[in-house]
């Protein structure tokens, strides 16, 4: 299932999340609130969850696999930079659908 479109509010603060993201999958189904995080210098995602009462957090939505981890990341990280690198803090884009 390939990500259609992006909608990426990037923030700007000193705190570790980069980017706050809504992922639209195959023009058919939504996640909002994927984060883009830097972590040790790297960028990583971090999945819409909820906090449970013991204070661990629980995903609502997550990939079931390393190789969609790693897609839904690169994907994430290609758009944050062309947002960077336009100076936009708003970013929208459509992706290629047909991309393996």
């Amino acid at each position: 299932m390939n990500i259609t479109e992006v909608r990426m509010r990037r923030i700007e603060s000193d705190n570790t999340t980069k980017a706050v993201a809504s992922l639209t999958f195959e023009d058919s189904f939504v996640v909002h609130e994927v984060e883009l995080r830097q972590r040790r210098g790297d960028l990583s995602i971090s999945m819409p969850s909820r906090r449970l009462p013991g204070g661990d957090y629980l995903d609502i939505a997550h990939p079931v696999n390393s190789s969609t981890r790693e897609y839904i990341k690169e994907e994430l990280v290609g758009v944050y930079e062309k947002a960077v690198a336009e100076g936009r803090r708003q970013y929208r884009t459509t992706l290629d659908s047909t991309a393996d």
